[in-house]
């Protein structure tokens, strides 16, 4: 089911735009696709570091993990494009079941549209003009093309309904349920949600379609308030419905009912198998995005898999292998990776494992990264260490989402380390 862009990107020429590949494959002019080909050994193959890889085994664990889970609890799947953004990896997801890909900005839906994605669900409110009459004439060009965002206000209504004016396409929203009080977006009541609802239903340019929200902005969030809140959401839809207010919803078509992140998708999983019958069929859309990667230090801690592992189970796909440069004291290093190459917004890397000269491996025990620097990230060593200049050393980080950014294409690593593939990303 690739499209025929997502087969171009092996097209692209290998050069400087892509860190840590192989000088030489850009001296022979080779593409992506050539360099993949090759097969070449991560360690021997001529890649410099620091080199980002993902790999291979835990991506398609992870991708088959979730997939199993969705279908066990018959939850469909939307998960969010905004970790990854590549392409590659959405079709890979899409072949697993997932009904479309959830992102969170325009640009991210135009990326999704330029591969060829159907189904788009911005998890969002949207009210720019310009990004609205884009979706309205991508609805035009093609009948196929499902596009869902949220609203939460009556001012957004209108301005949708004002910048659509003109437009022969119909946008599908959903209202948004704030997560308490204190969340982030979303309708504080579910007063103001009839409200909102109201007003779609009076615009000639929306319809409503269903209803969502996203638990883990919640403060304080733990399995009793996010539960309160997921029965809070599956009542809204209960009550909009009773008021007819899906009824430009049709008999084949589904109501909406979304939540879900990384956090607590067993908790979505068993509220919605709670939601009661409605004059439609009901799509229970869950969009967890950042267990494709997983990571270590913190979805590594929270998934609901660590609750419930007789359902599962995710694997930390990726590593930056990095090389110790410096060696100025017997209990300190540097290796070259820092800011412009790490994640550090929800804590600092970890050593996962260091490779010597020989080519062995061993785990990095004894090893601490203490700071970042733009280029250099500050290592610890205690005597343990046995850490050398020219070594490799393999670092775990957290928050997908400030991974793959970072890195414009990322190799694909088996077991062996021969790298078979290269993944794009569009940040």
């Amino acid at each position: 089911m690739a499209s025929e862009a997502i087969r171009r990107l092996a097209d692209e020429v290998v050069d400087h735009r892509f860190k840590g590949l192989p000088p030489d494959a850009e001296a022979a002019g080779l593409t992506v696709g050539q360099l993949a080909a090759e097969r070449r050994g991560l360690y021997t193959g001529g890649f410099t570091t620091p080199v980002l890889t993902l790999d291979a085994d835990a991506l398609e664990h992870n991708l088959a993990a979730l997939s199993a889970f969705c279908a066990r609890h018959g939850l469909a799947f939307a998960p969010h494009g905004k970790t990854c953004m590549a392409p590659q990896l959405f079709e890979r997801q899409l072949e697993q079941g997932a009904w479309g890909i959830t992102v969170a900005m325009p640009h991210q839906a135009r990326v999704c549209r330029a591969f060829g994605i159907r189904r788009i669900f911005l998890a969002n409110e949207l009210v720019d003009a310009a990004a609205l009459r884009w979706v309205a004439a991508q609805l035009l060009a093609d009948p196929e093309f499902r596009f869902v965002c949220y609203v939460d206000s009556v001012r957004g209504v209108e301005l949708m309904d004002a910048a659509l004016a003109g437009q022969e396409a119909v946008v599908d929203v959903v209202v948004e349920l704030g997560a308490g009080a204190e969340g982030r977006t979303g309708v504080r009541t579910e007063e103001e949600c009839v409200a909102v609802a109201e007003a779609v239903a009076a615009s000639g340019r929306l319809r409503l379609v269903g209803v969502a929200g996203y638990e883990a902005t919640m403060p304080g969030a733990d399995a009793v308030t996010v539960r309160e809140w997921l029965r809070r959401l599956t009542a809204l839809a209960a009550d909009l419905d009773k008021r007819g207010l899906f009824s430009a919803v049709t008999e084949t078509e589904e109501i909406i009912v979304s939540a879900g992140g990384s956090e607590w998708f067993d908790a979505v999983a068993e509220v919605f198998a709670e939601v009661p019958g409605l004059s439609r069929p009901v799509l229970k859309l869950l969009r967890s995005g950042a267990y494709i990667s997983h990571d270590h230090g913190w979805y590594s801690g929270l998934t609901p898999f660590n609750r419930v592992p007789e359902e599962g189970g995710l694997l930390p796909a990726f590593r930056l292998w990095t090389q110790v440069v410096s060696r100025p004291n017997p209990g300190q290093a540097f290796v070259n990776a820092g800011k412009r190459d790490i994640a550090y917004d929800l804590g600092l890397p970890q050593v996962v494992a260091v490779r010597g000269a020989d080519g062995s491996e061993r785990p990095g025990t004894g090893i601490t990264v203490t700071k970042l620097s733009d280029q250099h990230a500050w290592l610890e060593t205690g005597p343990e260490a046995r850490l050398e200049v020219g070594d490799w050393v393999s670092l775990g980080m957290a928050h997908p989402c400030t991974i793959f950014e970072k890195w414009p294409l990322i190799p694909v690593v088996e077991a062996d380390g021969t790298v078979t593939d290269c993944i794009r990303t569009f940040f």
